[in-house]
């Protein structure tokens, strides 16, 4: 440094040679002024003037024999006072074999670190920030060089110390000294300045020596806690620094790492020693191959750590990915290789980058999330890094050999799918609520069935069909999870649009004309199909509580459906009740006015029913089929006519005939679902005809068997119908219908299945048993029914 004192610069060499700038070619350099001398001090130059016993008692160590100032040579620390020169002077111990071998020599900064005040607790990466003060020569005589030797960066090369053995040229570059030749034992200071200039081997040599004296000098088994037992330790935490250091630059370098292999021979070195101390050995083993594992685990973190945040969370997965896929491939290429096989490398950083991405994902998992984050993020969990990642050409068969498992734990798993089902439950509940909402404000005005059916039943089932969908391409069990919560929220939403329909369809409005209710109703009850085709859906998933759901679905549809068809057909039977009315009279027997006014006005009906859906169209003809040979059966039950003779049933049962065959052509051209009501009438017909009584009970017993709900009153309508006097016959017939009912152990039929349990019947007809004249006149003496007396009565 120009212009500089030693005591500024306790470092610089003061070279004492011949030659200096300025000097006398026969005068010796170490007589120059050197250039750092203010001029305005002439009295330092009569120094030669002094006398050999004046410079004995200045201190001059060179009095004794002048001629030895030019073989020696010292530091500037010691000229300036920092130490005595005679530590320089003592002998080297020997060493236990007794030889005098040279011995390690002290670092006095790291015990002047001890004791300085505040620096007690200074780590490894303070000492290394502190400069190392070098130990070059303060004079280079002309004759002879011998005095203390330089650091280990300023020795002068020697034939020996340049031999390079195999090992180092693959490790970097590190030097070793000839094997001839004993290697010198170095200061703490100078394995430091070895582990900073990343000559690990040589440095790890070095500790392992330094570690071995400690024991040696030791006179317990375990050395106890000094100097030396501290530096060995700041040495390991700043070898082992290094060492992670090259192992996290290696994946980044993208290119074979030479240094990446003296890492892998401080390791062999390190378990070496391992196996050479005794159990319980403090600090012993090391264990430095579970170290590198961990290192390499925190490099990857690092790694993935250093991704920049993308727009969204897709775009950071996407980013997370393609580090991964990236690094994992340069450590296939060109870091795995470098290991030795029973490393193995490639497994130990899969293992650890598979461990640094699951953190990331955990990370992300703990943040508040929307619902399509939460989506994304389960599904790149369960299906992008498989497919992505675990199925990448170049390495996705290497991690599948890995066996590394899932990126988070299930528990994990489990709460994201829980909180996005909630969070999914909670948003549909509220837009379905509101498109009911906007549907039932558009229910008292003029809209056609299309333009409802696609306002309320399409827009709701699409809300929850987005997720019924997306749900299952996770995993089946998610999308199980999220089928049943949607279930139960159609279930909620279907009893809110039952109590609505109700309301709307009881009390419609004054002005509401009657085609118009007939429009709305078929508007209503076109809804119930897809809601019906999506709750079936939701219910196949197979989850074990969608059973009662599905059935409250349904109950609430058939319901709606129930109302809707009311309206519907309420005014069709009130149009049909006058023609009803005449059947089954002496009128009826010449005369088909009433019946084919009653076909007309169904087939009219009919055809106001086209807007309808295939479904509930079915349902409704069903519905009419059934009202209408209820209220055709009715008349003939309340024994309107009374059969006198043969001849007399053989018209009554034609025309029974007729009219059944036209009623069941006239329901199979309207495609009726239920083809069961077709034989009501002829099996009615035939106990009209039949003679024999065995022939009456099978046809009873036929009859009991296809309607369960007939009863013994329904047949002895019947049979006053028929005219049958016998009582012993009737009782033998009615006793087929007795016996059955005493059996029967079904439950009551459902509604749509039911016919003679609504039809009420007279009072059963007491035939006598003998012939009284003027029959027709007496029977008007017969017991009257509650309701009023009809015109057929009076003429029978």
């Amino acid at each position: 440094m120009p212009g500089a004192t030693p005591a500024e610069d306790p470092g610089a060499v003061l070279d004492l040679g011949w030659g200096g700038s300025g000097c006398h070619p026969w005068v010796p350099a170490a007589l120059w002024v050197p250039a750092w001398v203010p001029a305005a001090a002439p009295q330092v130059m009569p120094l030669l003037k002094k006398t050999p016993k004046e410079e004995e008692e200045d201190g001059d160590p060179f009095a004794a024999n002048p001629e030895s100032r030019y073989r020696r040579r010292a530091t500037l620390e010691r000229l300036v006072g920092l130490a005595p020169f005679g530590r320089a002077r003592r002998p080297p111990p020997k060493d236990e074999d007794g030889d005098g071998g040279r011995a390690r020599r002290r670092s006095e900064d790291f015990g002047l670190l001890r004791r300085l005040p505040g620096r007690r607790k200074a780590s490894v990466d303070a000492l290394a920030e502190r400069p190392v003060p070098k130990r070059s020569s303060l004079l280079r005589l002309a004759l002879g060089t011998r005095g203390r030797r330089g650091s280990v960066g300023e020795r002068p090369p020697t034939v020996e110390s340049e031999e390079v053995s195999d090992r180092d040229q693959d490790g970097g570059g590190q030097r070793q000294e000839g094997r001839g030749k004993a290697r010198e034992p170095l200061s703490v200071l100078e394995i430091l300045e070895l582990i900073q200039r990343r000559e690990l081997v040589a440095a790890d040599e070095q500790i392992i020596a330094l570690e071995a004296e400690c024991m040696a000098s030791s006179p317990s088994p375990v050395p106890t806690a000094g100097r030396q037992v501290r530096d060995v330790a700041l040495l390991y935490e700043a070898l082992l620094a290094q060492l992670w250091a090259v192992v996290g630059e290696a994946v980044p370098a993208g290119r074979p790492y030479p240094p990446l292999r003296s890492v892998i021979r401080v390791l062999e070195q390190e378990e070496a020693a391992d196996r050479r101390h005794p159990p319980g050995t403090p600090g012993r083993p090391r264990a430095l191959r579970r170290r590198w594992q961990e290192a390499v685990g925190r490099a990857a973190g690092e790694r993935l750590a250093q991704v920049a945040p993308a727009a969204g969370l897709g775009g950071r997965l996407a980013a997370l990915a393609g580090r991964l896929v990236g690094d994992l491939g340069a450590v296939r290429c060109h870091v795995a290789p470098a290991y030795p096989p029973e490393y193995g490398a490639f497994g130990v950083y899969a293992r650890g980058y598979h461990r640094a991405l699951a953190q990331q994902l955990g990370a992300l998992a703990q943040r508040p999330l929307a619902v399509p984050d939460l989506y994304l993020l389960l599904d790149w969990h369960s299906n992008t890094y498989p497919r992505e990642v675990l199925g990448h050409p170049e390495v996705g068969a290497l991690l599948q050999a890995q066996a590394l498992g899932p990126l988070l734990p299930p528990e994990t798993q489990r709460s994201l799918e829980s909180s996005c089902i909630a969070a999914v439950k909670a948003k549909v509940e509220v837009a379905v609520a509101q498109e009911l909402q906007l549907s039932e404000d558009t229910w008292a005005e003029e809209a056609s069935s299309q333009e409802l059916q696609e306002g309320l039943a399409t827009r709701v089932t699409g809300l929850l069909r987005a997720h019924v969908d997306r749900a299952p391409q996770i995993t089946p069990e998610f999308g199980m999870e999220m089928a049943h919560s949607l279930l139960g929220v159609l279930v909620a939403f279907l009893h809110s649009f039952q109590r609505k329909v109700e309301r709307f369809l009881e009390a419609p409005g004054e002005a509401t004309p009657p085609d118009g209710a007939t429009g709305r109703a078929i508007a209503l009850v076109n809804c119930c199909p897809p809601f019906r085709t999506f709750a079936e859906r939701l219910a196949q998933f197979g989850h074990p509580e969608s059973e009662e759901p599905r059935r409250q679905a349904h109950a609430a549809l058939d319901k709606v459906t129930r109302l809707c068809n009311h309206v519907l057909t309420q005014r069709l039977f009130e149009d049909l009740k006058p023609y009803f009315n005449k059947l089954m009279k002496r009128k009826w027997l010449t005369s088909s006015d009433a019946f084919d006014t009653i076909v007309m006005l169904i087939t009219s009906f009919t055809q106001k029913l086209r807007p309808l859906r295939p479904e509930p169209y079915q349902v409704l003809v069903s519905e009419v089929h059934r009202r209408v040979l209820i209220e055709y059966v009715r008349p003939l039950l309340q024994v309107r006519l009374v059969c006198t003779s043969a001849k007399m049933r053989a018209r009554v049962a034609a025309r029974l005939g007729d009219e059944a065959r036209q009623l069941r052509e006239l329901f199979s051209r309207l495609d009726s679902a239920s083809p069961w009501l077709d034989s009501v009438v002829p099996r009615l017909r035939e106990l009209l005809v039949l003679e024999d009584t065995a022939a009456l009970q099978m046809e009873v017993g036929v009859l009991v068997r296809d309607f369960p709900d007939v009863r013994r009153k329904h047949v002895a309508a019947v049979l006053d119908v028929r005219g049958l006097r016998g009582q012993a016959a009737r009782q033998e017939i009615l006793g087929v219908v007795q016996d059955l009912e005493q059996s029967e152990t079904e439950p009551g039929l459902p509604r749509q299945r039911a016919f003679f349990s609504e039809l009420a019947v007279a009072r059963e007809v007491r035939c006598l048993p003998f012939h009284l004249p003027r029959l027709a006149r007496l029977s008007r003496l017969r017991l009257r029914r509650p309701h009023p007396q009809r015109p057929g009565q009076a003429r029978l």
